[in-house]
């Protein structure tokens, strides 16, 4: 079984969780695996001790997100593509997972279109256009070079910044630069783990939904659940099998997600 996991910033915490890593090699005995790491708190904390300060917008209809000009996509690009995916290959490799450190940049992996305009609300409640900065929308992803390493029984770890039509790095959404990497691969799972359990609506874990029942419900979905849960559907519009949002904070949480147990499995029904 092909499994493309989504590792968020939130868990990744200091260094890597040895939960995961643990589970990550007895998942990696069994199937092929392809890690997407997150790390935008990082990127916050690095670019203000180099005393660039990080502005954050809001879009109409409620997501919060990173303004990334040219000098924060540079930071961004050197931090997650640098730092943190080099310290989790690195974590990688002392258990013995051969595993490889990737950008979307690297064979033009993942390659986006610039947004050249955003829609945001200001602090008083009013909608500015402003210019979109190094953000982009995720249009491909050159799986080619993901398969030769996956046929070698490499485990690629990619950090989410992609390529644009001018060749310039990008800021792109990891939880949906996961989605498309498990589409262009054809991976048969995809696995966001996050600090939650999952989808929790009136005070309980969704734990089966169709992508329908999961399309319809979204305008109920908090920013934060609803960009994994859009994601989601991005991933099985795309042919992958099942999406499933589960907590990277428990023991085994790969191996949990697997068997459906204590998250959320969101499937074409």
């Amino acid at each position: 079984m092909l499994i493309v996991v989504k590792v968020g910033g939130s868990i990744l915490g200091e260094g890597v969780n040895p939960n995961i890593l643990q589970d990550l090699k007895a998942t990696a005995s069994t199937n092929r695996l392809i890690l997407v790491h997150g790390g935008g708190k990082e990127v916050t904390e690095i670019a203000e001790k180099l005393g660039k300060e990080q502005k954050f917008i809001v879009s109409p209809e409620g997501i919060r997100s990173r303004y990334t000009d040219l000098e924060t996509v540079l930071i961004y690009n050197m931090v997650m593509s640098g730092k943190m995916n080099k310290e989790i290959v690195s974590a990688l490799q002392r258990i013995g997972i051969p595993a490889v450190g990737l950008s979307g940049v690297d064979a033009a992996l993942i390659r986006a279109e610039r947004k050249k305009k955003l829609i945001i609300v200001d602090e008083n409640g009013r909608k500015r256009i402003i210019d979109g900065g190094y953000t982009g929308k995720i249009k491909s992803v050159e799986a080619t070079l993901l398969n030769l390493l996956l046929e070698r029984n490499y485990l690629p770890v990619i950090s989410p910044v992609a390529l644009g039509d001018e060749y310039e790095f990008l800021n792109v959404d990891g939880d949906r630069a996961a989605a498309y990497i498990a589409g262009g691969v054809k991976a048969d799972k995809v696995i966001f783990l996050t600090d939650v359990k999952g989808l929790i609506l009136e005070g309980k874990l969704v734990e089966r939904i169709t992508a329908a029942e999961a399309k319809n419900l979204l305008p109920k979905i908090g920013f934060g659940m609803e960009k994994k849960v859009f994601a989601s559907l991005e991933a099985i519009q795309m042919g992958v099998k099942e999406s499933i949002i589960a907590s990277g904070v428990i023991d085994n949480p790969i191996s949990t997600a697997l068997k459906g147990e204590g998250c959320t499995v969101i499937y074409n029904g």
